[in-house]
């Protein structure tokens, strides 16, 4: 498949290539894309934390190892000088990056993310506030009595910089009803999605697959992604990862390395108005997301010097930001430390 093309990729081709293409042949088209995108040869990474401010949720998706309800003996919500530690401890390693997720709590109405966000823009005014999904945000205003413009107008005022693509799964609702029937549809995902970017607020877009979605329903993911993009959306980069059965009421098993490298290289010829595909090393390791950066890849997210919600799963890949430096090093590329927003901070000499 050539990458010089007149026209975009469309379904039915998109749907082929994941189906019928030669994995190698797919990795080598994605591979000039990126590198076309990204002529420099650098690959990239953002120092972060996340940080999960509560584990009560009314969701309770099938696919989720993380929430407890209210009654649960582990529920907890942290105090907000909880929050500040850890945030503090991110400083301290030269972080950039707060991704502060949570349950959708209904007790955790606007005023307690107004105090928190205005207090952590005062303490540590240097943090890129990268926090809540659409679903949280959706939450929000339903526990506030407010509508979606309210919600993200007084939580932009507040200190929330961008907002990150989580709870996006598949966006199928028939998947969506499947696996998290109580969770907002993906019509909703998009419009908090669409309304953030309005108000000048940079976005990621996510994909969880590998849990009981068909290739069709990849293939619609990626496309509704940029449709959305399409219509003024602020999407910086694009996260796919695997579903990890551990623990969870779902159950099942994790796709392969074949299966995660080819939606990898779909996504990335796909996604033509996206400029940043994100390497999964947090459920991938770290030799699968080395190879990434040969299937289009140019990104390997966040450090995470703290990560519960994967973790919970029982998948626990971790590394240092030195040893992330060495594996792009290693893979004959340039590696940077990046902002939220892609720009460069420093890069490292090998």
């Amino acid at each position: 498949m050539s990458t010089v093309r007149s026209e975009r990729i469309e379904r039915a081709e998109a749907l082929d290539l994941l189906i019928h293409g030669d994995l190698l042949s797919l990795g080598k088209s994605a591979d000039e894309i990126r590198r076309r995108l990204h002529p420099d040869n650098m690959v990239t990474f953002v120092v972060d934390r996340n940080v999960n401010y509560t584990n009560i949720c009314d969701s309770k998706c099938s696919f989720c190892a993380f929430y407890r309800s209210k009654e649960s003996g582990d529920a907890y919500i942290l105090t907000f000088e909880q929050i500040y530690g850890k945030i503090a401890e991110l400083v301290a390693e030269g972080g950039t990056q707060l991704l502060m997720q949570g349950g959708l709590n209904p007790e955790l109405k606007i005023d307690f993310f107004e105090e928190l966000f205005r207090e952590i823009k005062v303490r540590f005014p240097t943090i890129q506030n990268h926090s809540l999904s659409p679903a949280e945000v959706t939450s929000i205003a339903e526990n506030s009595g407010l509508t979606l413009d309210e919600t993200l107008l007084r939580l932009k005022n507040a200190g929330l910089d961008s907002i990150p693509g989580g709870g996006a799964e598949i966006l199928v609702d028939e998947v969506r009803s499947a696996i998290s029937p109580k969770k907002i549809g993906w019509k909703q995902w998009s419009t908090v999605m669409l309304k953030a970017a309005g108000l000048g607020m940079p976005t990621t877009a996510t994909m969880m697959f590998g849990s009981s979605e068909t290739t069709e329903d990849i293939v619609e993911h990626l496309f509704r992604v940029r449709d959305i993009q399409d219509q003024g959306g602020s999407f910086t980069a694009f996260i796919p990862w695997t579903y990890q059965p551990g623990n969870t009421e779902l159950g099942g098993i994790t796709a392969t390395g074949v299966d995660y490298l080819r939606v990898l290289a779909l996504s990335r010829i796909v996604l033509d108005n996206i400029s940043n595909i994100q390497a999964s090393w947090v459920t991938q390791g770290a030799k699968m997301a080395e190879v990434a950066l040969f299937f289009g890849a140019n990104d390997l997210g966040g450090t995470m010097l703290e990560e519960n919600v994967v973790a919970a799963a029982g998948c626990s890949f971790c590394m240092s930001q030195q040893e992330m430096i060495n594996l792009v090093h290693g893979a004959g590329f340039r590696a940077a430390q990046r902002t939220t927003t892609y720009s460069i901070i420093r890069e490292f000499s090998v």
